[in-house]
């Protein structure tokens, strides 16, 4: 990640008090709240490995089609109007077979095609991850912490987000501003940017920055537990958008979690979306934030929107 290679992986623990001894360690979550970090005893200012990449030649499948997501959107709607829950980000996920042995070439294409703001690679026993996710979930430096959610995604060349874009990225700062009001001091949070735009490769995203002041002896499984799964990949508010999650979505698995690293008191934590993993098949999330104001079918689109780019550079029919 961001030119940090890790390697010489000595210990994997599915433990978050490990985090605690201050080596470095690569850390997935998923959505469902598993949690992994390996151990590296090395960590160099390097460039990734240049991989070559097969080109995937398949069809993609997708969990949903166009008219079960639909039905989703207008279900999460018929919640809304109950008053159930205000936001659920509803979520499909598409795979394809491939024979590659890992993803170090789909990678490289990545790095090269979409430079991602946290792209980044994990390769352990069991776990195959390449990430072109443009989202921070936690970034600490020492007592400092930031989450910067992404809610609004457009085309390039976009300058002005809608109601419901801009109401939507409100709604999950506010999540967000509870969350970190249990694991930082009273007081202390802030919200020094609201409703930025930032452009990512091929979108447009609306961006906000939420900071706060990390309690006094407060542990990394107190933050971990506490904040996950990230806010603007789930809904609000949290508890009732996550059953609305499980009840419609198979496991999304590392998808919607969290990748990136921790070491002592400082870590970079990127919300696992935009990322391909391998599994018996390779996999790749979408999803979009629905609200009371979303148009179904537009819903969809977006979901197709943020899959093309990075299907393109894998390979294959989506």
């Amino acid at each position: 990640m961001n030119g940090r290679l890790a390697t010489g992986l000595s210990q994997i623990s599915h433990d978050p008090k490990s985090l605690d001894d201050g080596g470095f360690w690569a850390v997935t979550t998923t959505f469902e709240g598993g949690f992994t970090a390996a151990r590296f005893d090395h960590v160099d200012n390097a460039q990734f490995p240049s991989t070559a990449w097969n080109t995937i030649r398949g069809t993609w499948e997708s969990s949903f089609s166009k008219e079960e997501y639909v039905s989703y959107v207008q279900r999460i709607q018929d919640l809304i109007s109950q008053g159930w829950v205000y936001q659920v980000n509803a979520c499909r996920q598409i795979s394809t077979s491939t024979d590659a042995a890992n993803l170090r070439g789909l990678f490289s294409e990545i790095l090269n095609n979409n430079p991602a703001p946290w792209a980044s690679y994990l390769e352990i026993p069991g776990i195959n991850i390449a990430s072109a996710s443009p989202e921070l979930f936690l970034k600490r430096t020492g007592n400092k912490v930031r989450t910067s959610p992404i809610k609004g995604t457009a085309p390039v060349g976009t300058s002005e987000f809608g109601f419901k874009d801009r109401a939507e990225n409100v709604m999950i700062v506010d999540l967000m501003r509870n969350d970190f009001g249990q694991i930082c001091k009273s007081g202390s949070v802030t919200v020094p940017r609201l409703l930025a735009t930032e452009n990512h490769p091929g979108l447009v995203h609306l961006v906000s920055d939420i900071e706060g002041e990390l309690q006094e002896e407060i542990s990394w499984e107190q933050i971990i537990n506490l904040l996950s799964p990230p806010g603007s990949i789930s809904g609000a508010p949290k508890s009732s958008a996550i059953s609305v999650i499980q009840e419609n979505e198979s496991k999304r698995g590392p998808y919607c979690g969290a990748l990136g690293w921790v070491q002592g008191d400082n870590c970079e934590l990127s919300v696992a979306i935009r990322i391909f993993y391998k599994d018996e098949k390779l996999y790749f999330g979408t999803g979009a934030g629905i609200t009371w104001a979303s148009n179904a079918n537009d819903e969809w689109e977006e979901t197709q929107l943020k899959a093309r780019k990075l299907i393109s550079i894998a390979g294959g029919q989506l």
